[in-house]
């Protein structure tokens, strides 16, 4: 008999079986009281995970549709300024060269970003700005709060990818200025993939595009939101929809703090074993950044190939990721997300150890043990 594969991604990652057997049942009316109350509780506690008294609205699509149409519902023909620090803040890049005149604020993948080239280009007339607060290909938190603040400084929208911190780590997208924050159903919030979650404040209504996209009218999605029952513009993926109202109904009974506060443990016994394996996190931080609390990017050590570390620990039934691009073979990273917690956890770390040592690697010390000691 096949085993299910423990995923230990920054996404796509285990899902609660409620959540699993809650898209198992029959076909239900998206015209009806019943999805309007499923899709109400949604977005009840997801107002909560985003920080945010804004309108908010669920789209059948991925994580980057949420993307697509925060910059094409505000950034159309406008000047544009792009946060990149890793492959997800080049994905805005692009996104945002189809609609506006895109300005790219670039630093080395994994590195601080440059407020000071972001503001340089906001008092050159930047009039929306991009940031991915948690950059998963590189494990870095970027200061949402101190892009928020010089956004509000020259009075430019401030567009932020929340897609792998909402629901793991704290946002707080009013109080940091946030316009629009997006996030994906299958990240923190432990739900299946297909789903884009995507907030939009006053000002950023104020400011459409007069022409937006067919599917990705955010204005659109309001105006059925705002009906009695609750309903999406254009036929939802339902079943999606009702997994993703359990997926948020676990986040409610756990209670946000709490699973932040699981979260931040998961990713501190990852860096915690890593460090005693002699290993060293990707990514290059200041003051202002951080490490990622969903996922932690580790460099390989000299000698160690990614292909054979990572298939030997898939032999043992768990999945890791490697780097995108041209970080392919350099780091490797474990995603702790979701609903994971402790057992998931060393499981995973006991195999990468083992892996390390198979493929001739000295550890230094047991991150196992020093992983223990973050989590109990």
């Amino acid at each position: 008999m096949e085993k299910e594969l423990l995923l230990m991604l920054p996404g796509p990652v285990p899902m609660p079986e409620r959540v699993r057997l809650a898209m198992m049942r029959q076909a239900i009316n998206h015209r009806s009281a019943e999805f309007g109350a499923a899709y109400a509780d949604c977005v009840r506690v997801l107002k909560t995970a985003f920080g945010t008294t804004n309108d908010l609205m669920v789209i059948s699509g991925s994580g980057t549709a949420g993307m697509e149409a925060a910059i094409a519902n505000v950034g159309k023909d406008k000047e544009i300024a792009c946060i990149v620090n890793g492959k997800f803040g080049e994905r805005m890049l692009k996104i945002s060269q189809r609609y506006g005149k895109a300005h790219e604020i670039k630093s080395e993948w994994g590195t601080p970003i440059d407020l000071a080239a972001l503001e340089a280009r906001l008092e050159q007339g930047a009039q929306v700005v991009t940031l991915v607060h948690n950059e998963t290909s590189v494990g870095i938190r970027n200061p949402a709060q101190e892009v928020g603040k010089l956004a509000k400084k020259h009075d430019a929208l401030f567009i932020m990818d929340g897609i792998t911190s909402i629901g793991g780590d704290t946002v707080e997208a009013d109080k940091w200025g946030v316009d629009i924050a997006i996030t994906g159903s299958q990240k923190c919030l432990a739900a299946p993939a297909g789903l884009a979650m995507v907030s939009v404040s006053g000002r950023a209504w104020e400011r459409l595009t007069k022409n937006p996209p067919y599917y990705l009218d955010l204005a659109a999605y309001k105006k059925s939101a705002a009906g009695t029952p609750m309903e999406t513009p254009y036929t939802p993926a339902v079943p999606l929809f009702l997994a993703l109202r359990e997926a948020c109904l676990i986040i409610e009974e756990e209670g946000l703090a709490a699973r932040i506060a699981r979260h931040h443990r998961m990713s501190g016994a990852v860096q915690a074993a890593a460090k005693a394996w002699g290993l060293s996190l990707f990514p290059k931080l200041d003051a202002k950044h951080g490490y990622s609390t969903t996922v932690t990017a580790v460099e390989y050590p000299a000698g160690v190939k990614d292909d054979e570390m990572r298939a030997t620990i898939k032999k043992m039934g768990i999945v890791i990721a490697g780097g995108q691009d041209h970080l392919k073979g350099k780091i490797f990273r474990i995603g702790s997300m979701g609903a994971v917690s402790a057992p998931e956890i060393l499981a995973t770390l006991a195999a990468t150890q083992h892996a390390l040592k198979r493929s001739g690697f000295k550890v230094q010390g047991d991150g196992v043990a020093a992983a223990c000691e973050v989590l109990g």
